[in-house]
């Protein structure tokens, strides 16, 4: 990694001056949400999913539960179809279930006016996709103030942001190159600070490391890690890579859409 990569940099760099921005976590609370000093940032309570198919009912999850710390690194396997990412949409309000509850930082997401939940979303939980989505259009710096730009964030604030986050992840000199002109671990790296970019409660990583070398993805899994750790931010990621699952804090096991074990690694 480079001399400003993850293992150099202060934690406290994070923090915004008062008479240059609002601290991070400012934008959350004016938005009216009643955030609680829990010690959970993840609370799933018997959390179903069914779906009516020509066949009849498909259940793809059932009773499913589990708490997340604020701060822990978890992973979730299981095999194929096992219903992993209809678990991880669940949690990012990207699917409803069909019946239970997601709790973020006590907030009970479902509970929310429809019109609420793609903000609180936005604001509370960010997300690393396995095909890093980003838009070839525009540039690095862009793609990372994509969240910002949806929340409403200044223009000042947004760019304060994301030249920290270039900063931190090591890709300053990338800012205003194209996507399709770096490697995929580069790329991830991308991904990674846009999912910061409103220093949201959660970070939801479906296969962070799936379309990288091993070298590159072992490279972005201890990126991951470190983050979770130094910034406190809780990273629920779904792997089929049992090497990094023994490195996460706890292990999640999905198997016919029921948890099989919750292990503490």
């Amino acid at each position: 990694m480079s001399s400003s990569g993850i293992n150099n940099y202060d934690p406290k760099r994070f923090k915004v001056d008062s008479d240059q921005s609002k601290n991070w976590n400012e934008p959350i609370k004016s938005s009216g949400y009643d955030l609680h000093e829990s010690t959970d940032a993840l609370n799933v309570e018997n959390v179903s999913k069914m779906y009516i198919s020509p066949a009849g009912e498909l259940t793809a999850l059932k009773e499913i539960s589990f708490s997340v710390k604020k701060g822990e690194l978890v992973s979730i396997v299981g095999p194929s179809g096992s219903g992993k990412s209809t678990l991880l949409n669940i949690i990012g309000a990207l699917d409803k279930p069909t019946s239970g509850n997601v709790l973020v930082d006590g907030i009970d997401i479902f509970a929310l006016p429809g019109s609420e939940i793609s903000d609180f979303r936005n604001r509370m939980i960010g997300f690393i996709f396995q095909s890093y989505n980003l838009i070839n259009r525009t540039s690095i710096q862009k793609n990372i103030e994509i969240p910002g730009i949806i929340s409403g964030m200044s223009k000042t604030e947004r760019k304060w942001r994301s030249n920290k986050l270039l900063d931190i992840l090591g890709i300053s000199d990338k800012a205003h190159q194209k996507p399709s002109n770096l490697s995929g671990g580069q790329q991830q790296r991308v991904a990674i600070a846009r999912s910061l970019m409103n220093y949201p409660e959660i970070i939801l990583a479906d296969e962070p490391t799936g379309n990288l070398d091993t070298k590159t993805g072992e490279e972005v899994f201890y990126l991951l890690k470190s983050l979770s750790k130094k910034f406190r931010r809780t990273i629920i990621l779904v792997t089929h890579n049992p090497e990094l699952s023994k490195e996460t804090d706890r292990t999640i096991h999905i198997k016919d859409g029921k948890l099989e074990k919750n292990v503490a690694n």
